[in-house]
Order: C-alpha cells, then structure tokens, then sequence
C-alpha cells in the first residue's frame, strides 16, 4: 500500500506541471492584458507599460513560464493584480475554507440522500416506491444547478421565509483551526443548508440510480442467497453483504464526481453570493488576473488528485480481494 501511494504521487507531479504550463498559455489567450482599464476607464499607455514592467510582464515567454511554475512549486503566486494590496495566498487562505465547506457538504449530501435512496429502490424494486424513487433520481439529475439554484431560494427563502438568500461566508463564518465550521452555529447552517442542497442534488440523484442497479446486480449473487438460506435477516444481508460490495462502482465515481462539484461550485457561488474561491476565480478570468488564475488552478488540482488518491484506496476497504503490491 505504501509503495503504491509512492508511486501515485509521484505520477501527480508531472500531472501538475502539465496543468501548470497549460494554465499558463490559457490565461495568456485571453483577450486583453491585466492592467488595460482601471474600472471603466482605459489606462493611459505609460501607466500600463510601467505595471506591466514592475509585475514582469514585459519579459520574454519563457521566463514567465519559469517563473510561473517555480511560483507554483513554492505556492507563492504574489500579488493580485486585481487586488493588489492582497496577496494571492491571503485570498486563497480566506476564501479556500469556504469552498471547501460548500463541497465537502455538498458531497457529504449527495451521499446520505443517493445511497440509501437507491438502496430502498432495490430492495422494492417494481414498486411504486422504486418507481417514485427513481422518477426523483431523473427529475435531480435532469435539472441544471443553474435552475435548481435560483428555484430552492424563490421557494425557500422568498416565498417561506426559512432561510437567507446569500451572503454565506462574508462576516460571520466560525472557523476552528483555520478551516473546519463551527457545526454548531446556527447560522451557519442556516446559510450553508440551499447551496449544499443546489450543488449536491444532482450528484445524489446519479449516486441513488448507481447504487440501485449496483445493489440490484448483487443481490442475485450466490453468496447472498446463501446468507438467506442460513437464516440471515434481510436487513443484515442487505446493508452488511450486499450494500458494501454494491458500493464500489459508487466509489469509482466519486473523484470524478467531485471534480464536477468543484467546478459546479463555481456557478453556485456566484447564485448565492458565497465569498469563496470559485466567486474570486471567475472575477480573476474577466479581470485577467494570472496569478489568482493561477493559484485557484493549482488549488482546485491538488484537490481533484488528492480525491483521486482516496477513492483508489478505498477499494482495498469496500472489496478485501484488492490489494496494492
């Protein structure tokens, strides 16, 4: 097990400089340089040259390139060009935690609704629970964030009252350590419950309909209807046989499933108002920003490797014939 984590990050090294150099040449693409308009107002020529003179934007490619990536390598990307009495790293440090917490939670929704959904689905497979449930997983995974979003809060926080429309993040946020919530603030869930819901929905419903045809698939295996002859109660055969083994096709999707929420999290943030990474990544694009660019990018990489990582060690745990030599 050691030996194959050794190898699967040194085999995320060149992985991320790879995204390092192709970041690099997409953000220079964009349209426009980072220092062509102050506001709405165009900067005069001698202004811009002087900025892009002191930020080592009038240097040859290459040197930006090598710059960039040892820049990368020390996770010390500089100054925002946009908010240039902040530092990226600052940035990073505040809005990080906050769309750690939108995914995380959006993952963790995503799980607790879709398995047990699809668990119940094929346990009464062909009845109408099965169909109801079913229809729900169709009706989830055929609405865009972008709907579902702007939906929840009309209902919610409009029409009902329960819950605040946005602002998660901005001025009230608890953390312990530098990073984890403090779960037991209400307000903080009060402000986390419609966009972890907005983000998770869909993905419950793909992990409800996995789970259902994995489950089902299983439960006509030899070893279940040995468990039955024995005398076994069906709700130990299923959840502790069967519910484990059905699992790991569910566990096959989950880093890319988690690359989806990340880049989804970008869209919800912006619907809710939400002060983290995602929100500052997409002004970073409009703004020309690179090295928030390049930061958010290299952050959001780390992550979708890292979660990578874990799903393929997880195999070893949901199905004991694996093993990593």
């Amino acid at each position: 097990m050691i030996q194959y984590l050794i190898r699967r990050l040194l085999w995320a090294i060149p992985v991320l400089l790879a995204i390092m150099v192709v970041t690099f040449f997409l953000a220079r693409a964009i349209p426009g340089g980072p220092f062509d308009f102050a506001g709405e107002k165009q900067l005069p020529e001698s202004v811009r040259k002087n900025l892009e003179r002191k930020y080592g934007l009038d240097r040859p490619m290459y040197v930006q390139l090598g710059k960039w990536i040892w820049d990368g390598i020390r996770f010390d990307f500089g100054p925002s060009y946009a908010s240039r009495s902040q530092t990226v790293n600052d940035i990073l440090k505040r809005t990080f935690p906050i769309s750690f917490q939108l995914g995380f939670l959006a993952l963790l929704f995503a799980l607790l609704i879709g398995i047990p959904l699809g668990t119940i689905a094929a346990v009464k497979q062909n009845s109408p629970i099965d169909y109801g449930a079913t229809f729900l997983a169709i009706l989830g995974v055929s609405m865009p964030t972008m709907m579902t979003g702007p939906l929840l809060m009309w209902v919610f926080a409009i029409i009902l009252g329960w819950l605040p429309t946005a602002r998660w993040g901005t001025d009230y946020t608890q953390l312990y350590l530098g990073f984890f919530p403090n779960i037991f603030s209400g307000k903080f869930w009060l402000h986390a419950i419609l966009p972890a819901v907005t983000l998770g929905l869909a993905y419950s419903a793909s992990i409800a309909r996995l789970t259902r045809a994995s489950l089902l698939q299983v439960i006509r295996e030899d070893y279940i209807k040995t468990a039955y002859a024995k005398g076994l109660p069906a709700r130990r055969t299923i959840i502790v046989h069967g519910l484990r083994n059905s699992l790991i096709p569910v566990a096959t999707v989950l880093g890319p499933m988690f690359a989806g929420i990340v880049t989804g999290s970008l869209v919800v943030e912006q619907i809710f108002g939400i002060a983290g990474m995602g929100k500052y990544f997409v002004t970073a694009i409009t703004n020309r920003d690179y090295p928030m660019i390049m930061g958010s990018v290299l952050v959001y990489s780390v992550l979708l490797v890292a979660a990578n990582i874990v799903v393929d060690v997880s195999y070893a745990w949901l199905d004991p014939r694996i093993r990593y030599d």
